[in-house]
């Protein structure tokens, strides 16, 4: 049973009216009480809160000068990911209409080794930059893919697939591959502790995982569902609005996060000198850190923040901090672990960095000692 949030009837989940809002569901007894939760709760819309905050600084900013700088960077930033991000939820779309649940708990919730390196493999496939995946992610949790699956994928996905592999070659030439190696290392090492962690209990638990038989074929399964599928216009509508409903739930939930990273970057960038990336940014220990916090608050895509780490070696030639800048746009993100810790799980999200930053200075150090 369940009760309504805006008349307090109490009424059987079942024959409720549902609604699923920022990964909460909501039971309704009547479309008035759903209509009316709808309106009261508009103005609390995040989505709603960031974007306002985010116009008022544009508009301030033709009317203030001080504030043009980041007007410019802002709209830089949206410039480079716009098409990521769309491309992430219309892809999150079609896997909530069109993937069963039983596909993904198959795939990817299993508690074996063959589930990371699935969820690594699937993230070399993908072609959306860090953002778009961060929807591709949350869509996969949502589906039933266990939470060690969907911190690899969140790791691999941004630069060991395919699209970025030829743009960091492009840029770094063979040592773009030593790149990509070592982001697949962090993913797969990470995926196995959080295993570990999962096995311990001391991770939450995904509870959108299904139980599939052994004998469960997707193969033989999807056979059927193409067998019985029928190209009509009624389908055809029918696909479009499923579609978009799946991606305008999963925008509620991500893209909220999305403006508020770019937000803060756009600051960040704005307030920041350049030449304290210069100058404090060399190939030691300390340059190691230091990248790793400013890539915290200046992060803004794969295909974006690539052209950055080429100018962060090619003014210092430490590759290590390219290595680093690139990966802290994940491990250490407030993007990432903020989804993370609202939609997957808190434990889930404080441990992301724990056991990523760790990985990733030291691998960054040992790049920096082996091509010094």
């Amino acid at each position: 049973m369940a009760k309504d949030p805006v008349c307090g009837m109490t009424i059987d989940e079942n024959h409720a009216l549902r609604l699923k809002r920022e990964g909460e569901e909501y039971f309704f007894c009547s479309a008035v009480c759903r209509d009316r939760f709808l309106r009261k709760s508009f103005f609390k819309n995040k989505l709603f809160i960031v974007l306002s905050i985010v116009a008022f600084l544009l508009l301030a900013s033709l009317f203030i000068p001080a504030l043009l700088p980041f007007q410019k960077v802002f709209l830089l930033y949206v410039k480079k990911i716009w098409w990521a991000v769309l491309l992430g939820l219309a892809l999150g779309g079609i896997i909530d209409y069109y993937v069963p649940q039983e596909y993904i708990s198959k795939v990817l919730s299993r508690k074996k080794p063959y589930t990371i390196f699935n969820a690594v493999f699937l993230g070399f496939l993908m072609s959306a930059c860090s953002h778009g995946m961060l929807a591709l992610s949350m869509q996969l949790h949502k589906k039933g893919a266990s939470n060690p699956a969907v911190i690899s994928f969140l790791l691999a996905s941004p630069w060991a697939n395919f699209a970025v592999t030829i743009m960091l070659v492009g840029f770094f030439g063979l040592k773009g591959l030593l790149i990509i190696l070592a982001a697949i290392v962090v993913a797969i090492n990470t995926g196995f502790i959080f295993m570990l962690l999962d096995k311990k209990g001391l991770i939450e638990k995904n509870r959108n995982t299904l139980e599939v038989s052994e004998r469960f074929s997707i193969l033989n399964d999807f056979r059927l569902r193409v067998n019985n599928y029928r190209f009509n216009m009624a389908n055809l509508s029918a696909s479009f609005k499923g579609i978009f409903r799946g991606a305008t739930v999963l925008a509620n939930m991500v893209l909220w996060w999305v403006i508020l990273g770019i937000l803060i970057a756009s600051l960040a960038g704005t307030l920041i000198p350049v030449r304290f990336f210069h100058k404090f940014m060399g190939p030691t220990l300390l340059g190691l850190l230091v990248t790793l916090a400013l890539a915290t608050t200046i992060e803004v895509c794969s295909e974006g923040s690539s052209p950055l780490a080429f100018e962060i070696w090619r003014q210092t030639g430490a590759l290590g901090n390219s290595f680093v800048f690139l990966m802290a746009g994940v491990v250490t993100d407030y993007t990432e672990i903020g989804l993370l810790w609202m939609n997957v799980g808190k434990r889930t999200a404080m441990w992301l960095p724990v056991i990523a930053v760790p990985q990733v200075i030291l691998i960054g150090y040992l790049i920096n000692i082996i091509l010094k």
